[in-house]
C-alpha cells in the first residue's frame, strides 16, 4: 500500500529568504458575484483570505514608518474597490484580479488568495477556490 505524498505549502515567512508574511483573514463582504440569474440580483456573503510572502529589503529599516512596509489596510480597501466595481462571474476571476492587485507592489513576491461564497449550499460552509500567483517583477 502507497503512502499519499503530503504536500506542504510554501513558507511565508522566511528569515533565510528575507520574506515577511502580511495576511488578511476572514474579510467577509457583500459581493455580486456568480454565473446564475438569481445572483446577478442580489449580491451575497463572500470570506476571502489572503497571504501574501513580502520581500523584507533591510528588516532593521522598517524605522516604525508604514510607507516602508505592505500596508494590509491600504490591500483591504483595494480589494473592497475591486468588488464594489462591478458584477463577476466567477470566484475564479475575483480571485486573479485580487492576486494580480497585491502583486502590482514589488515587495509582494508570492500571493495566496481564497474566495468562498458562504451561502451557496445549506449543509456546506462554504464553497470556492484558493489560487497562488508568484510575482514576475524583478
Amino acid at each position: 500500500m502507497s503512502q499519499a505524498k503530503v504536500v506542504q505549502p510554501p513558507q511565508f515567512a522566511d528569515a533565510r529568504n528575507a520574506l515577511r508574511h502580511v495576511f488578511v483573514h476572514d474579510l467577509t463582504l457583500q459581493a455580486s458575484i456568480g454565473v446564475y440569474h438569481h445572483e446577478k440580483l442580489d449580491k451575497q456573503r463572500i470570506r476571502i483570505n489572503l497571504d501574501l510572502a513580502v520581500r523584507e529589503g533591510d528588516a532593521s529599516n522598517v524605522d516604525d514608518d508604514i510607507n516602508n512596509v505592505v500596508c494590509y489596510e491600504e490591500v483591504v480597501t483595494s480589494i473592497r474597490a475591486l468588488i464594489e466595481a462591478g458584477h463577476v462571474n466567477l470566484v475564479e476571476t475575483l480571485a486573479e484580479r485580487i492576486a494580480a492587485l497585491c502583486l502590482n507592489d514589488r515587495r509582494v513576491r508570492v500571493a495566496r488568495v481564497r474566495v468562498e461564497k458562504l451561502d451557496v449550499f445549506p449543509d456546506a460552509t462554504s464553497v470556492g477556490v484558493e489560487i497562488e500567483r508568484v510575482s514576475t517583477l524583478p
